[in-house]
């Protein structure tokens, strides 16, 4: 398959910077994050508000039940986790103190004291364990299982420690437990876990305070926060469906951030004196997944290829994202994430090899496959689609595209209804190829359309391998599999485009999370 020429200069400081991070962790015994918080508090009281528009609503306040980012930089604002993660990718601590390795298997926590959810319930390490347990109770159908699957047990020492046992050697522990935020046994118990998705209680810096479904969702200070008290008074998230709406109403001032900027429109905020823009490479990969385990063309590996080298990845980079994307290198990471082989180079657009290859798979006279996809939730997805529409059509493939609102989508997703082809965004904020690679390729977890044993036995294999060296090789091993096989269509690594009114300081990371409690009001406002 196709090796790279040359290597891809691109942010190569961050990609070392978050390896080197990442080995740090995996030190035994040496595993204590920094111990200074990245962000000061306010030194006076909240002040003020924000309006943050996204292109959708969460579609849960439970923050153990979800696997999408929109969803995520709600809860942020309320639920805290054990460890968390500054705008340079580096871990530092959360509700966790420190912790280390007692044996390859075990992981010791210890929690900070003195810290309330904002309902007056204590956090202690039954919190930790509830939490934790929930999400891996098959019963609750967790999105976030297979993250820390192996995980086999949590136990209680005394109030602030915890230990984690693992089934096997689980490296990856410490980044994982970032996304997995703390939720009130008590009141989660005794109202149920419903109650919780539409009441969120939490220990974060904002409390919850309305839920207009479709709407808006509301917060204000917690002033008792034991990182000490935000900066801002209230945050708002609204929901922005239209990106033409949402540029309008940045201009005028009636909200503060936006996502998923267009690009053709970022040159008109960076020239305002009301506005700027924030730019961040992102953890998020976009593709065109196969369903690949259902009777049909996509079992064949020269229909997968096919659909590859008939997409012209830097044109639909150029022209519809304008230069705000990075073509993978026929690999489901970028170069962020630890496990990219950079050797391996993006399909080249060939659609004369991309019609051998249908011709000698049986369709020379073409093929019809349905496609689903979201509207409003990545940057220009509605029209990327589009474009790969239009670039299988000129090798033969009629395409049925369904596009769909963010919220049908996503049910359509976790209920495992998709068939074809359809196209998704993964943002794996760990920074490691683990997270991308065994929820889309391990068979039985939730995202998976393509299944092998023998990926089963690589995956399950550097899942557990302690040492980095020897985790890049099988990665890398891995990588190359991957792109033979072809289980996606390669697409590109998302650039997350923000604009953000000059009222306010803040700037974008690479995880695509809006943490309030990092944005400041500026004085003269």
């Amino acid at each position: 398959m196709k090796r790279r020429s040359r290597t891809r200069g691109i942010r190569r400081i961050f990609s070392l910077m978050v390896v080197s991070t990442i080995i740090v962790i995996f030190v035994a015994g040496c595993g204590q994050p920094p111990t200074m918080s990245p962000s000061a508090p306010a030194e006076e009281g909240p002040e003020g508000e924000i309006i943050i528009a996204q292109g959708v609503d969460a579609t849960t306040l439970d923050p153990n039940m979800h696997a999408e980012t929109p969803t995520n930089n709600v809860n942020i604002q309320i639920y805290d986790s054990l460890l968390m993660r500054d705008s340079d990718g580096e871990l530092f601590p959360g509700l966790a103190e420190s912790y280390e390795n007692l044996d390859d298997n075990t992981w010791e926590f210890k929690l900070r004291e003195d810290v309330y959810f904002h309902n007056g319930e204590a956090f202690d390490a039954e919190a930790v364990k509830f939490t934790l347990d929930r999400i891996l109770d098959p019963e609750n159908s967790s999105p976030q299982y297979s993250h820390i699957s192996a995980i086999d047990e949590v136990r209680v020492v005394d109030a602030h420690t915890v230990h984690i046992v693992t089934s096997k050697p689980f490296p990856t522990l410490p980044s994982q437990l970032v996304a997995r935020q703390i939720v009130p046994p008590k009141y989660t118990s005794e109202n149920g876990a419903d109650h919780l998705a539409s009441n969120p209680v939490g220990t974060g810096p904002y409390r919850f305070v309305e839920w207009v479904r479709d709407e808006k969702i509301t917060l204000t200070a917690n002033e008792d926060y034991w990182r000490g008290m935000p900066s801002i008074k209230d945050v708002v998230f609204r929901v922005v469906p239209e990106t033409s709406t949402r540029m309008a109403e940045l201009q005028t001032g009636a909200v503060d951030i936006i996502v998923n900027v267009p690009p053709h429109q970022a040159e008109s905020l960076e020239s305002s004196d009301a506005t700027y823009v924030s730019r961040a490479p992102s953890s998020r990969v976009i593709f065109v997944g196969m369903v690949t385990t259902q009777p049909g063309p996509l079992e064949d590996v020269r229909v997968r290829q096919a659909l590859n080298y008939g997409i012209d990845v830097d044109a639909i980079v150029d022209n519809v994202l304008m230069g705000n994307g990075i073509p993978l290198a026929s690999q489901p990471v970028a170069e962020i994430h630890h496990g990219f082989d950079e050797n391996l180079a993006p399909y080249p657009h060939d659609p004369e090899r991309a019609r051998e290859l249908l011709e000698e798979a049986g369709y020379g006279d073409g093929l019809r496959l349905s496609m689903d996809s979201p509207s409003g939730r990545y940057l220009m997805d509605r029209e990327t689609s589009q474009a790969v529409a239009g670039q299988l059509e000129a090798i033969g493939v009629d395409l049925d595209l369904n596009i769909q609102e963010w919220g049908v989508y996503v049910d359509k997703i976790m209920s495992r209804q998709l068939t074809d082809l359809f196209l998704l965004g993964w943002g794996n904020a760990t920074f490691d190829a683990d997270a991308t690679l065994y929820p889309f390729f391990r068979s039985g977890q939730q995202f998976c359309y393509f299944e092998s044993e023998e990926m089963d036995e690589k995956l399950d294999a550097v899942r557990e391998t302690m040492d980095m060296d020897l985790r890049a090789e099988r990665f890398n091993e891995i990588m190359g599999v991957l792109s033979e096989e072809a289980p996606w269509i390669f697409l590109h690594q998302q650039m997350d485009v923000y604009g953000v009114s000059d009222r306010v300081e803040w700037t974008a990371r690479p995880d695509e999370l809006i943490h309030a409690f990092d944005a400041r009001i500026r004085a003269d406002n």
